[in-house]
Order: structure tokens, then C-alpha cells, then sequence
């Protein structure tokens, strides 16, 4: 057996879709995997964007991001608000995300999303 690091995901992520469809349906369980994306815009220009996907029973935020004269103006919690909005009333058990200690904590602790071990 081989190890190999590759930068890019190509044809991998067919492999990893299918595998978990497959895992699923043997096992009874719904992936139900999809991709999001909610922008934020003033007129026709984006000044924030969200990102992330859904699967099985839960959403995970991946990247959201909010140009630098756009912060601080509740652009980020518009777009977080959104995600909460749309899945909300499905039937997802949470919505989480990954972030670092040097990426806005202060503003996911006004939204009230736990920031460390919860």
C-alpha cells in the first residue's frame, strides 16, 4: 500500500459521495448530503458570503466571510440568521461550525454559538 498527499480533491470527492451513499443506504440511514450558499449583497455587488452543507441530521457552516467595510454591521449575523432560517424547520438536529480563536470569537459569542468544548 501507498500514501499519497494530493492538493487537489477532483474525482475524489465522486469516490467519497458514492462510498457514503453506499454506507448509508445499507445501514437505513439518509445522507441527504448538500452543499449551501447564502450571500449577503448591497445592490448587485456580494458583500458576504456563507457556505457549507447538510448531512444526515446535521448543517455545518464552512466558511462565512464578510468583506472589511461591510463588518460590524450585522452582515455576518444576517447571514448565519439565514442558515438558521432555511434549515431550522427540517428536521436537523444542529447547526455547527469550526473556527479559530483569532477568527471573530466575540462575534459567534454575541450569536450565542459555544465557542471551546461545549
Amino acid at each position: 500500500m501507498k500514501i499519497e498527499f494530493l492538493k487537489e480533491k477532483g474525482e475524489l470527492g465522486d469516490i467519497i459521495d458514492l462510498e457514503f451513499d453506499k454506507y448509508a443506504e445499507e445501514h437505513g440511514i439518509e445522507c441527504n448530503y448538500q452543499y449551501f450558499n447564502f450571500v449577503a449583497k448591497e445592490g448587485d455587488k456580494i458583500i458576504g458570503i456563507i457556505t457549507g452543507h447538510s448531512y444526515y441530521e446535521e448543517v455545518h457552516i464552512s466558511d462565512l466571510i464578510v468583506l472589511g467595510e461591510y463588518r460590524n454591521k450585522y452582515v455576518g449575523t444576517k447571514l448565519v440568521e439565514a442558515v438558521e432560517d432555511y434549515f431550522g424547520d427540517k428536521g436537523f438536529e444542529n447547526i455547527n461550525l469550526t473556527t479559530y480563536a483569532f477568527q471573530a470569537p466575540d462575534f459567534y459569542k454575541k450569536l450565542r454559538i459555544c465557542v471551546g468544548i461545549c
